[in-house]
């Protein structure tokens, strides 16, 4: 077994390296290599090259597969006509590529993308954007429960209301709400920040470890553990930069909005007296 050695500092501040037998488990990059940072499967598309078909007849499964037909032959506009708020339409995408779909989805929508830019012109139902990794998701209008639950990056937007549990266990990325957003909104989120320009619903921020939320409107309450922050005036940049790319602003002024953050009490919450665990929920 590898001995291991005492940890060295990196000249990399606020991470550390830890040798084993010389080897470090410490890997750099340099954003100058020529190299892809696409998957190795990924198309070669170009953007200027749009296709359109009509997805009223066809499954699910035709649909996806229709997407992905259109991809290896190079187009990097597709456009998907009438998807009749069928289930699971435009996930697993590991793609460029420009996606817009003329009517409302159903579940599960766009979720597993990492990549594409897509707009939907219409509403989406539970689940939209899931796990998403990179890339953008728009919502003309309404979003269901659970919206970007479990997103890791990328922006996911929606112009109107979304239902409750939005963004329940983000890792990363950027959420907005261009309206409500329901009860237990920001469950367990880990990190990233999520932008509610209208009202929240109960238990906001319910046992967050970390992230950022910002709200432009009324707070029905706080869950356990989330408490408020000052604004800084480095958050009033980064979201009058980030609202503008989609045409959006708060009702009250971007520097009226409230901002919620991990009062972190639960992280050594096993570590707590009985007592203190009461306090704390």
């Amino acid at each position: 077994m590898a001995s291991l050695k005492t940890r060295a500092a990196s000249d990399i501040k606020g991470v550390n390296a830890e040798p084993l037998s010389g080897r470090s488990m410490q890997h750099f990059f340099s954003a100058a290599e020529e190299e892809s940072f696409l998957y190795p499967h990924a198309f070669s598309v170009d953007f200027n090259k749009r296709a359109e078909f009509d997805a009223g007849d066809l499954s699910t499964t035709q649909i996806n597969a229709k997407i992905r037909e259109l991809m290896s032959d190079g187009n990097g506009t597709v456009v998907v006509q009438n998807p009749m708020a069928k289930h699971s339409l435009g996930v697993g995408i590991l793609n460029r590529l420009q996606l817009y779909f003329e009517g409302s989805l159903g579940y599960f929508g766009c979720g597993l993308i990492d990549g594409p830019n897509v707009r939907i012109k219409g509403r989406v139902g539970w689940s939209c954007g899931e796990n998403m990794l990179a890339g953008t998701v728009i919502i003309d209008k309404n979003a269901g429960s659970c919206f970007g639950a479990a997103i890791r990056g990328g922006d996911l937007v929606c112009m109107g209301d979304v239902g409750g549990r939005t963004g329940i266990d983000q890792k990363g990325g950027t959420i907005i709400v261009g309206g409500r957003t329901g009860a237990f909104s920001a469950f367990m989120m880990q990190r990233g920040r999520m932008i509610v320009l209208g009202d929240a619903g109960n238990n906001l921020g319910d046992s967050m470890y970390d992230g950022i939320i910002y709200v432009g409107g009324n707070v029905e309450s706080l869950g356990v553990d989330a408490v408020d922050a000052e604004m800084t005036d480095h958050d009033v940049v980064w979201l009058t930069r980030k609202l503008r790319n989609y045409g959006l602003d708060a009702p009250r002024g971007i520097a009226n909005m409230r901002k919620i953050v991990a009062g972190k009490q639960l992280w050594n919450y096993d570590n707590l007296e009985p007592a203190e665990k009461k306090i704390v929920l």
